[in-house]
Parts: structure tokens; sequence; C-alpha cells
């Protein structure tokens, strides 16, 4: 669940969330005797032929992911490494492993993975088995490099080279385990990956929870607003002062929301769940405005919007010490715990 599906008593330890903890320590006996019986390899794990880099979180709901695979697809680009995707596509419409090209229905291949493919031009696979994703992306792209697995944390049957963990503490609401909250692993599961990345603020409570973890913050910077219909593009500036209809169907709409108010617009939010598969009507606003919305819903919204319908892309933002520690970890030969 994410977004505003997300239940109320996940946000703190009220009596609702007592009444489930039986339920989570079940759930969390249950995460851990699976986990345990990977690690040993008494459940298979499927060894890819090139390292493979996981970007996930621990909790249920939007962390953050999909700019963080974008960023990190980009600098491997630019250090010389030929990158390739996987990913679940959650929401697409069909079923088993299918290759994501430019412009492809997101109704078919997922949200996300329409948004990182336009972004990155990286080549990518999507289907609910991982191992097999990764193996179709080797077939069709033999001279990749590196894999980058778009979530997956969770999914220990692919073995993994380097494990990347997304954390907004918004997201992470009252730290019980699943259903009495939001998270999927304990907490302490961020001292076994590699490098934390923080959307947004971040406590020092929370930084201390994933020492001695390499922890940075990312920022979202928003890029040039870009019209839906291709007509040009405008500095996000250039809307200061101006009221719009502001649409996010992601994990935190009012992540964006908040950062068009920062830039001096004044938002009519409308938030939608997370993955929300937009129809016509959902952009028929009364009142005659613009509409701002982010890449993630332009992907879905581009064949049916007004004409007055804009993209506000961003790009991560985040230390060069977070890249430095990934090529260190592909250099190395050892693999996770």
């Amino acid at each position: 669940m994410a977004g505003r599906s997300a239940p109320a008593h996940w946000r703190a330890r009220t009596a609702a969330a007592r009444l489930l903890l039986p339920l989570a320590a079940l759930y969390g006996g249950v995460a851990a005797i699976r986990r345990s019986l990977y690690r040993h390899r008494w459940l298979e794990v499927r060894d890819a032929a090139l390292p493979v880099i996981v970007v996930g979180n621990i909790a249920a709901g939007g962390s953050g992911k999909t700019p963080v695979v974008i960023w990190l697809a980009r600098r491997l680009q630019q250090a010389g490494h030929r990158p390739g995707i996987v990913s679940r596509g959650y929401g697409r419409g069909e079923s088993g492993v299918a290759v994501v090209e430019v412009g492809m229905d997101a109704a078919r291949v997922g949200d996300e993975p329409a948004l990182i493919v336009r972004a990155t031009g990286c080549p990518m696979v999507v289907g609910a088995d991982r191992p097999a994703a990764v193996e179709r992306l080797l077939q069709v792209c033999p001279d990749c490099s590196v894999v980058i697995s778009d979530d997956g944390m969770q999914h220990y049957r692919m073995a993994r080279k380097v494990e990347i963990a997304v954390v907004d503490e918004a997201v992470l609401g009252n730290l019980w385990l699943l259903p009495a909250g939001p998270l999927r692993e304990p907490l302490g599961r961020l001292r076994e990956v590699d490098l934390v990345i923080f959307n947004g603020d971040v406590s020092a409570d929370m930084r201390a929870a994933v020492a001695p973890v390499p922890g940075h913050r990312m920022r979202l910077a928003p890029a040039p607003v870009q019209r839906l219909d291709g007509g040009g593009e405008q500095p996000l500036a250039a809307w200061h002062g101006r009221r719009v209809h502001a649409v996010a169907g992601i994990g935190r709409p009012e992540r964006f929301f908040e950062m068009l108010s920062a830039h001096g617009i004044e938002p009519v939010a409308h938030g939608f769940p997370d993955h929300h598969r937009f129809v016509a009507g959902d952009l028929d606003f009364a009142e005659p405005l613009p509409i701002l919305m982010t890449s993630k819903d332009a992907v879905k919204c581009r064949a049916f919007a007004p004409a007055d319908s804009w993209e506000v892309p961003v790009d991560a933002v985040i230390d060069d010490a977070a890249l430095n520690t990934l090529v260190e970890k592909l250099a190395d030969g050892q693999s996770p715990a």
C-alpha cells in the first residue's frame, strides 16, 4: 500500500496497531526463517553472470527508489559501465517476462519501468520472476556489465552483489512490522546493506540506526517543466506566483505539492494512490488552470491529458561519495553476506 491508501495506524503506535502486534510477530518470524533459508542456500538462489545491484527498501510504500535507479544508471554510464535494469513492473497488465522499450504503454510494462527507460535509455526487462528477468536481460543485451534491480530487496532468490536501501523516514511510520506497521523487515536490516540513501530530511536517531553503513542524503532538484504534447519547456521559476492543478499519484504526493509551494507556486493538490491508473476523467477539473504532474504520472496521462498539461521532472542529487562506495563494492571480489 502507498500514498493515501496506507492504513492510518501505520503512522503511530495506536491501539489499533497494538492489536495487530501478534500478527506482526508471526510475519517477522516467517520472514526471518525465509531469509535464513536463502542465506544458507537451503532454498535455491540463482546467481547471475554479472554483478547485480539491488535498489530497494524495507517498508511498504514509495520511498523514492525510482529517482535513485535513474541516478545510479546515469552515473554508472558516466563511469564507463553498461548497466541494464530489471524490475517487477508493478501494476502492469501482462504476466511473464517482457523487454521494455522507449514509448511502450505504461499499462503494459508498469509506470516506473516506462519512466526509467525513457530517462536512461538503458536496456530493461520486467517480470515478477526477477532471476528470469535478469537472464532475459543478458540475452537481449549481452554487452551489459552490471545489472540494476529496481526493488527486489526481499526477492532473495535473486543473488546480489550490492544492496542499496532507500529510506524516507516518514514512510517508516511507527517502525513496526506488517500488518501493525509498514515495515517488511526490521529496522536492523538496514545495517546489513552496503549503502543507505536518505530521501529528504533524516533524524540523528535514524542515522545512528543504520551506522556504520554509509548513509547519504538525496534531494530532488526540478528540471525544466515540459509540456506533455511536446510543445516546449519552461524553467520551474517561470511558474512562480501561478495557481495550478497539481497531480501526483506517487508514494507521498505531498512531497510534490511541497516542492511546488517551495518554488512560489500555488498548487491545488490532487493526490492519488501510488501507481494509480489514470483516466481522462481524473484530469477533468472544474477550475480552468494549467496542470502540473510528476514524470511518473506523465507517462500514463500523455495520451489524454488536456492541452495545458505539464510534466515536472526531477533529478536525484546525491553526494559523489555514494557512487565511490558502489564502485568499490563492484570492484572487490566479496559478495554481501
